[in-house]
């Protein structure tokens, strides 16, 4: 068959290069179209019993992760001009487009009990000449008196004042959003600037697209380099501008094809996704190596151009065809995942890595047909000094000095598995940021004075109408709210019992000993009072603290909400606080009566990540299965299908036992290593194999000897590959983000470990499996060398009556 293909190819080079590039002129269209998702929870399906809390919370409330913060610590605070600035500052983030409400101390709002009305009116706190500083200084003696603002927009005792800053609902789900952030961003930086004042700024609108923009950028530039570092390592080796030109148009048109692919199946550029174009171009390169690699290995026989091109289809062929499909095996397996994010990128890379395969296998003979034979100083890396001496060097390991292989190996096991004991799973919110970050170190900021900002929510539905309103329930939920602020990850709730309490404060001339939940006696008399109304034309005020009342209900008053702020705990402390907390949060709510749900971004986040280190561990599973059946139908044998496994099993025990010791986390960053890793280490062990069984019948069955060429034949274009494919993979590991950093180190790792035990364990097991191979290759007759010598000949014959005919 592959005869035949290298004669269609070679016969037919013409039709098929211009077919290949018009169509890549219309992938480039469909690739400019191409946008970035601002999607969140993209990795948790659909049917997920939190999903479906979360969603429901939010048909009842809205959107939970909309809130920014900005913080600042000083002892000035209520220092006039520096008071008057940052009112100022609100004012100006209240024009900023898509922001909605500003909630910060120079517009708290104060209740105020007036006994001829007998209504609580809402009065701004801060009112009056604030240009007076006694006036100013009272009315900060009157906030310290308030219990509802500590915690939540003040810490008296560091001295952290915070600003909530409500953005549109749905405008994060746009490209509008990074506007949004970089106008809050600028203004808050100008105020620092003008008083000299760090500015913190936080909350997971900000988080999310600085992220985001981060990545693209990151992605972008990593896709460039990895462009330049391939072409320079591809010229130091073939020292021919025009190997260097076809493969970096290869590796082109599979950008343009992988992009083209995300628009055509109607996805976005997502943190996965966007690792794709990057990988295309380390695993297309290796395709043009082998292929380049081993058109002048025949050249060099006998410096016949037709032989040499069709040797080169005919061998590699099918070589490479396996390699890919392994690789997209490894990629593809996700498309069985649940998660829609991890289902995109199988979908485009297990697609695109088999599309890279076609147009190599069209464009570089093609091409090569065209262009003058190969001159020596283009075949001259194959007499390499260095790689030839550590070739003889392996060579010499295998035939030697075995028992060394064997027993250096497994001591490597089993140091690797005593790391693999130590590994654990952990996702955070911002773990993929470096700890000197402005971005992780606001947020530390805000954990340390207001234990945090990351939101969590608590649904109590009572299950019956008004039932929030209940006294009973307002009791219960003020015993939920005191457990909450008991726990060190979590701050102050707020609730509608909180709003409750604030009245009854009020109720009492503003006594801070009576901000608590009324009594049956208290509310006889509060109860008139709770329909508020503004004084001194503060309608509006009223109707904002109504509303900031109404908003910890829903409609029908059935089900209140309960809303934390709470420290970036990770994914595997989180469930451990909250299944903690479920005793004591039923000994409160009678499960009979009331049914309480933990839900929000928070959790949603958190449980995706499991979510999705859960499905990548799976499809490891599922893609190891696939590849060992194309290894067996490729080899037929179970010998060769456990010779061919041992090499590439030992790399990835490794890399995870370098994790353990390391106490590098499982999370979806480092869990795609090994998917990534399997699939593009696999291809080492298919092309020494395969060239391993084609020589064989060439050297009379003698095993040695053909092990003896493979090493050496096979081993200069695997070490070359290796090494482009680790600077490929080494690019990601000067990232910012520490995910990216690891798969970039650890993904190289892997790698260098694959090559190592592909050329020396390899061979020797097959050695060591001499005989029984040797047996069985005589008993069935595997290769028949004349058959393909007639093969080859009748393909050859065709292309030069084509060339005559031409």
């Amino acid at each position: 068959m592959w005869q035949r293909l290298a004669g269609f190819v070679l016969k037919f080079r013409l039709p098929l290069l211009v077919l290949l590039l018009l169509s890549t002129a219309v992938m480039t269209y469909f690739a400019s179209k191409v946008e970035l998702s601002y999607e969140a929870n993209k990795s948790i399906p659909l049917d997920n019993e939190k999903y479906k809390e979360y969603v429901k919370f939010r048909e009842l409330f809205g959107e939970d992760g909309n809130m920014m913060v900005i913080g600042i610590q000083t002892d000035s605070f209520f220092q006039k001009d520096f008071f008057q600035d940052y009112v100022k500052l609100n004012e100006d983030l209240k024009k900023v487009e898509f922001v909605e409400n500003v909630l910060s101390i120079p517009f708290a709002i104060n209740l105020v009990k007036n006994d001829s009305t007998r209504k609580l009116a809402a009065e701004p706190l801060f009112r009056g000449d604030l240009q007076q500083q006694a006036v100013l200084d009272s009315l900060a003696g009157t906030l310290a008196n308030l219990p509802f603002y500590k915690g939540l927009l003040y810490n008296p005792q560091t001295h952290a004042y915070l600003m909530m800053i409500n953005i549109r609902k749905g405008v994060m789900m746009t490209p509008r959003r990074t506007e949004v952030v970089q106008n809050v961003m600028k203004l808050g930086a100008a105020f620092g600037e003008a008083h000299h004042t760090e500015v913190r700024m936080s909350g997971l609108p900000l988080i999310r697209t600085l992220m985001a923009d981060k990545v693209k950028k990151e992605l972008d530039l990593f896709l460039k380099l990895s462009f330049v570092l391939t072409a320079i390592i591809l010229l130091i080796f073939f020292r021919s501008l025009s190997s260097v030109l076809m493969s970096m148009i290869v590796v082109a048109i599979g950008v343009i094809w992988s992009v083209a692919t995300i628009v055509l199946f109607g996805y976005k550029i997502t943190l996965l996704t966007g690792l794709i174009p990057p990988l295309i171009v380390v695993i297309g390169i290796p395709n043009c190596v082998y292929f380049l690699n081993k058109y002048h290995t025949e050249y060099a026989k006998d410096n016949n151009k037709t032989r040499a091109l069709v040797h080169m289809i005919q061998r590699m062929g099918i070589v490479t065809l396996f390699t890919n499909l392994t690789a997209a095996i490894g990629f593809g397996v996700f498309c069985f995942t649940k998660s829609e994010l991890l289902k995109e990128f199988g979908v485009v890379a297990g697609l695109n890595i088999m599309l890279i395969f076609a147009i190599s296998f069209v464009f570089l003979p093609s091409v090569l047909s065209y262009l003058p034979a190969p001159k020596t100083k283009h075949t001259d890396y194959m007499n390499n000094r260095t790689f030839r001496a550590l070739l003889d060097g392996l060579t010499a390991l295998v035939f030697k000095y075995r028992p060394w292989v064997y027993g250096v190996t497994i001591v490597m096991v089993i140091g690797a598995i005593g790391g693999m004991l130590k590994l654990k799973s952990e996702a955070h919110m911002l773990d993929d940021i470096p700890t000197s970050d402005k971005l992780y170190t606001d947020l530390k900021f805000f954990e340390q004075n207001f234990k945090g900002v990351m939101p969590l929510e608590i649904a109590v539905d009572t299950r019956k109408k008004n039932g929030v309103v209940n006294l009973k329930t307002l009791e219960k939920l003020d015993q939920l709210s005191k457990l909450i602020a008991e726990q060190p990850d979590f701050a102050r709730p707020l609730s509608v019992a909180e709003g409750i309490k604030f009245a009854k404060q009020a109720y009492y001339n503003g006594d801070s000993s009576n901000y608590s939940v009324p009594n049956q006696f208290d509310i006889g008399f509060l109860a008139p009072y709770l329909r508020m109304k503004g004084g001194n034309n503060a309608a509006g005020n009223a109707t904002a603290f109504t509303k900031l009342v109404s908003s910890f209900m829903d409609s029908t008053r059935q089900v209140a909400r309960v809303s934390v702020n709470m420290a970036d705990v990770g994914s595997a402390k989180l469930p451990v606080l909250l299944d903690s907390l479920r005793p004591q949060v039923d000994a409160i709510f009678d499960t009979a009566q009331y049914q309480v749900s933990f839900t929000g971004t928070s959790v949603i986040f958190l449980e995706g990540s499991r979510f999705i280190i859960n499905g990548l561990t799976e499809s490891i599973l599922l893609a190891f299965v696939l590849i060992i059946f194309c290894m067996l139908y490729l080899f037929r044998s179970w010998r060769m299908l456990i010779i061919s496994l041992i090499p590439n099993i030992i790399p990835l025990a490794v890399t995870a036992g370098v994790m353990g010791w390391l106490d590098i986390p499982l999370k979806p960053s480092t869990v795609l290593v090994f998917s990534v890793a399997l699939g593009i280490a696999i291809d080492v062990t298919i092309r020494f194999l395969v060239n391993f069984k084609q020589e064989l019948p060439h050297h009379n069955l003698d095993i040695s000897e053909t092990v003896k060429q493979t090493i050496h034949e096979t081993g200069l274009s695997i070490i070359y590959t290796s090494l482009i494919l680790l600077a490929g993979f080494m690019i990601f590991s000067f990232s910012e983000f520490g995910g990216t950093k690891a798969l970039g180190w650890l993904t190289s790792l892997t790698l260098l470990m694959a090559m190592i035990t592909n050329l020396t364990i390899l061979p020797a097991l097959l050695l060591w499996m001499e005989k029984s191979l040797l047996k069985k290759a005589k008993k069935k007759q595997l290769w028949n060398t004349l058959d393909e010598e007639k093969d080859l000949e009748m393909s050859e014959l065709g292309l030069n009556e084509r060339e005559k005919e031409d």
